[in-house]
């Protein structure tokens, strides 16, 4: 189970590197604009009045799993972000399992992972300046007394930091593990086949069920802390 850690292209004299996490990545975006397309078109031939099959109950299912991710934190807001969100957790979840495939996880690289937290801390800030104004959004940097200001800003920052690196290690540490696992039974082979009824649980806890809970987490708290600014509740 070894893996190539970049993609060379060449057209003529012109060469290409490019990271396989990122080209897994771009081609998971590229299937996705499909699916959604025909899976849009099914929901609209789609008779309300009969239970859902096929397609449709598989969006549906889709559906109810982005609400119980980020309903409870955005509460009346929560229909206008399902797009945004329901994309990238889907997404997001596709790109944990394919470790499954031997492909390089995305988000085993930490400048994805990184630019997807910072997208999200962007759209925390953003909100919180349209709320209540840009002066206003300094204001509560140095709440309750100034001396504060320090702490207040290390804490805006971390929420992006935290998640970028917990997505980070968790993800590219079962990569690793698992591929030190498939070198440990290559290199005592014939016992090593014996080895070989092992990595279906190797991947069902690394690729799936840590791939699965790091994506819950991620948008969880994505969700959480724009939740914060965006929901009448929170206020």
């Amino acid at each position: 189970m070894s893996q190539v850690s970049e993609i060379i292209i060449r057209i003529g004299d012109f060469k290409l590197e490019i990271q396989q996490s990122i080209f897994v990545w771009l081609c998971i975006c590229f299937f996705s604009m499909f699916f959604f397309y025909f899976a849009g078109k099914k929901i609209e031939k789609a008779d309300p009045s009969k239970a859902p099959k096929g397609l449709v109950y598989v969006c549906e299912e889709i559906y109810n799993l982005i609400l119980y991710v980020v309903q409870g934190n955005l509460k009346e807001t929560t229909l206008h972000y399902v797009p945004m969100f329901g994309t990238l957790i889907l997404l997001m979840l596709v790109s944990n399992l394919t470790g499954l495939i031997g492909l390089q996880n995305p988000t085993s690289n930490v400048s994805f992972n990184a630019t997807l937290a910072v997208t999200m801390w962007l759209m925390w800030q953003y909100q919180a300046i349209k709320k209540g104004g840009f002066v206003a959004r300094l204001k509560e940097l140095t709440e309750p007394m100034w001396l504060l200001t320090p702490l207040n800003i290390i804490g805006e920052l971390a929420p992006p930091i935290s998640l970028t690196m917990r997505l980070f290690g968790n993800i590219l540490a079962g990569s690793i593990i698992t591929l030190m696992i498939y070198t440990l039974i290559k290199n005592i082979a014939p016992w090593g086949y014996l080895g070989l009824t092992l990595t279906p649980f190797i991947h069902m806890y690394f690729d799936v069920f840590s791939g699965v809970i790091q994506t819950y987490i991620f948008f969880t708290l994505g969700s959480f802390f724009l939740g914060q600014q965006v929901s009448k509740e929170a206020e």
